[in-house]
Formats: C-alpha cells, sequence, structure tokens
C-alpha cells in the first residue's frame, strides 16, 4: 500500500503523523509524496482557527484535483469537531476524531500487528515525543479542548523507551502535547519528574519543551532550563494570549494574570545565561479596547522576549467567545497586529545582536535535499558555512552576528 500523509496544525499533530507513517511502514507499505502515486491520502487537520480549516479544504481538493480517484482518511480536531461535514468533503471515506490507531488501522486496512507501531526515526531532524493529550481548561475561543477531550498523561516508562529508540537518530527531541504543563496530574507526576527521567535516561540527547504556560513551570523545572543546556535546551513558548487583565477574564484563562505571568518569565529568564522566549499573542479579542492594547503593548514591551507569534482571534463555532459580542472592526485588528509584530521583530533582532561572539549549541537541520541550518539551545535559526555537516548532527559553535539590509543575521563558526 502507497499512502500520502499531509499534516494541519501543531506539533502534536506532526507527533501522531509520524505514528501513522510508522503503522504503514510495519505493515510493509509505503508513504508517497504526493497523492498522485498513493492509493490512500491521510490528512491530519486542525481546527484551531478558521484559516487552518480552510487549508483543509485546500487540501482535499488539491488532492480530488490530482487523484480524482484516491480515497482520502481525515483525522484530527477538524474531524472531531464536524465529522458529518468532513465527510462530505471531496474524496474522504472516514473522519476520525482526533488520533485513534485501531480507527486509523482499519480506514487504512493495515493489519492488527502494525496499529501498535511507534516511529524509531522521524521525518525531521529533530523528533516529537507528545507526552499527552487533551486539555481540563476551557478557555473561551478554543476549540481545540472541544476536540481533544480532558488531559491524558502517557506513562513516564513508555515515554523513556520511546525518547531511547528515537535518540538513536535524533539528537534533539521536543515534548509536545496540548497542555504540556499539566502533565502527569492524572497518574501522580509532574513535567519536571518527566523531564528529569528522561534526562537520566538518554543523557546524550538535547530535550526541548513546546509550549508551557510560564506559571506551570515548578522550582525543579525551572532549576533545569536555567542549569542543564546541554539536556534541555534554556527556551520556553510561554502562552500570554493577551496582556490586559481584563480580557484574559474574558478569554477564560483564570490561573495567570498579567503581573504573575511577567514574575514567571523573569524568573525563568534571570537564572540563565542565555533563554530562549516566545508567546502567543491574540490581537481583537471580543471587547478589546485601545486599553487594553495598550497593555499588552506595554508588557511585550517589557518583557524579554525574543520571538513572538501574534494572531487575530478567529471565531470558532461552539465556544464561548461567541457569546461575548463582536471584535474590533478588521482594521483596528490589522493595525494592532503589525504593531505587535514590528516590536517583535525588533526583540528578536535585538536578541540576535546579543549573541554576537557567543557560544552555541547546534543542532543542524533542513530539509534532507535543501539548504542546511543550525538551530541553537535558544531556539536561534543561525547560517552554517558551506559545506554545511550534516543534518541531524550537533555541534558546538561560535556566533557572529551581521546586518544583511537591516536584518540581524547569525553566522556560526563551528567548533573542531
Amino acid at each position: 500500500m502507497r499512502v500520502h500523509l499531509a499534516t494541519i496544525g501543531c506539533r502534536a499533530n506532526q507527533y501522531d503523523t509520524e505514528t501513522v507513517a510508522a503503522m504503514v511502514a510495519a505493515a510493509g507499505g509505503t508513504v508517497v509524496e504526493t497523492p498522485h502515486d498513493a492509493d490512500v491520502a491521510l490528512v491530519n487537520s486542525c481546527a484551531v482557527t478558521a484559516e487552518a480549516e480552510a487549508d483543509l479544504r485546500r487540501q482535499l481538493r488539491r488532492i480530488a484535483r490530482v487523484a480524482p480517484t484516491v480515497r482520502t482518511v481525515v483525522m484530527g480536531c477538524a474531524s472531531a469537531r464536524d465529522p458529518d461535514g468532513v465527510r462530505a468533503l471531496p474524496t474522504v471515506s472516514h473522519a476520525i476524531a482526533g488520533f485513534d490507531a485501531t480507527a486509523v488501522g482499519e480506514a487504512l486496512a493495515l493489519p492488527p500487528e502494525a496499529w501498535s507501531a511507534a516511529a524509531t526515526r522521524q521525518g525531521g531532524a529533530r523528533a516529537l515525543l507528545r507526552v499527552q493529550d487533551g486539555c481540563d481548561e476551557h478557555c473561551t475561543f478554543c476549540a481545540t479542548t472541544l476536540a481533544r477531550g480532558a488531559q491524558r498523561s502517557r506513562p513516564v516508562d513508555a515515554l523513556c523507551d520511546e525518547a531511547e529508540r528515537l535518540a538513536d537518530a535524533h539528537p534533539e527531541i521536543v515534548l509536545t502535547g496540548i497542555h504540556v504543563g499539566t502533565y502527569g496530574r492524572d497518574i501522580g507526576s509532574s513535567l519536571s519528574a518527566l523531564v528529569l527521567a528522561l534526562m537520566a535516561r538518554v543523557p546524550a540527547v538535547r530535550f526541548r519543551l513546546a509550549s508551557v504556560e510560564a506559571t506551570e513551570v515548578d522550582d525543579a523545572l525551572a532549576e533545569l532550563l536555567a542549569g542543564a543546556p546541554r539536556q534541555l535546551a534554556p527556551s520556553l513558548h510561554a502562552p500570554l494570549q493577551s496582556g490586559s487583565d481584563a480580557v484574559l477574564r474574558r478569554m477564560g484563562r483564570h490561573w495567570y494574570t498579567a503581573a504573575s505571568y511577567a514574575r514567571a518569565v523573569e524568573r525563568l529568564v534571570r537564572r540563565a545565561p542565555v533563554f530562549g522566549l516566545g508567546a502567543d499573542v491574540i490581537v481583537g479579542f471580543p471587547g478589546e479596547t485601545d486599553a487594553d492594547f495598550a497593555a499588552t503593548e506595554a508588557l511585550v514591551r517589557a518583557l524579554p522576549f525574543t520571538a513572538l507569534h501574534v494572531f487575530p482571534y478567529s471565531p470558532r463555532p461552539g465556544t464561548a467567545a461567541l457569546r461575548l459580542g463582536d471584535p474590533p472592526a478588521a482594521a483596528v485588528v490589522a493595525v494592532r497586529r503589525e504593531a505587535l509584530r514590528a516590536l517583535a521583530e525588533e526583540k528578536a533582532a535585538r536578541h540576535r545582536r546579543s549573541r554576537d561572539g557567543g557560544a552555541a549549541d547546534l543542532v543542524i537541520v533542513g530539509r534532507p535535499d535543501g539548504d542546511r541550518t543550525g538551530l541553537s539551545e535558544d531556539y536561534l535559526s543561525v547560517r552554517l558555512a558551506a559545506p554545511a555537516p550534516p543534518r541531524a548532527t550537533r555541534h558546538r559553535a561560535t556566533l557572529a552576528c551581521h546586518d544583511d539590509d537591516g536584518r540581524a543575521t547569525l553566522v556560526a563558526r563551528l567548533a573542531p
């Protein structure tokens, strides 16, 4: 069997698609690049924004155009939210809620012995390890909780076993999930306990945390982020969403305020000589006033962010935010978005310049047949002098910063 795989959305989705690829391989099948060469296509869908669902429709129209006779299976959040609507789209034979290995195996007609397969080598230079699924919070803008269900942590031993297998092919493993900071609450463990166990079992690899709420980083994990950079990358993507307490309350994000968020990230950054700090921010949430946005802008300016993802609010069917009134006018939202993006780039460039002459721990990334770059411990993309070292290798380097057309660009000189 030849299977074409496509993924829309987050790293948790990407991990699930890698698992499907392992299932196909275990059954003696082949993953192919294009739907034209496939017997069946599988699309892993996302429902976080309207644009993500539009991307699903575009993918399915493309599949129908280049391979009108192919059968398509859709899994993920969009098919969990609206299975009947997904099944009505071109070429779709199955709509599977989230990721269900048994349902995927049956839909792809794989033998049962392949359904429990796990990847030992993934498509990226860095591996993904989904440590939990689901979320017990109820953010008023979020459809993912509705699609993914309640918090479910994977056992520590199983995660350590999988990490050991992945470490043979990948120098970095990214811990991902839907609400990673709550890992272990349902099984009597914690994220810091998991990280300690992973570091002990797999000491040669660099682990990296994906998106984790800043106020959910306990003292033990904060110490590891600052004091064990070879084993745990000193970086964190800590969702902010808004710097206005009034908007945070309307969003249902009750577990922190702007002030407690600021204290949490400052506590992390000041412990480490080098630290990469990213965040998500939503602009244009229903009821967001000029004063609310000004509070967000001021907080972003004050905190040591090195990267920022800025998104306009996207109304999602079934979410409580739909009952909070209309969002600000589109033109207002566009201005706010561009203001934050410009500020984010200014702060990112300042951080890159601060790394001039500094040491870095680089993992070599890029497509197998394309250009390669280095990814530093603080999540910076670094140019490599030719000839570039092999993909999925790890090197110490010294960084130099150059201004190319006013943009700070980092170039690495690898250690011998």
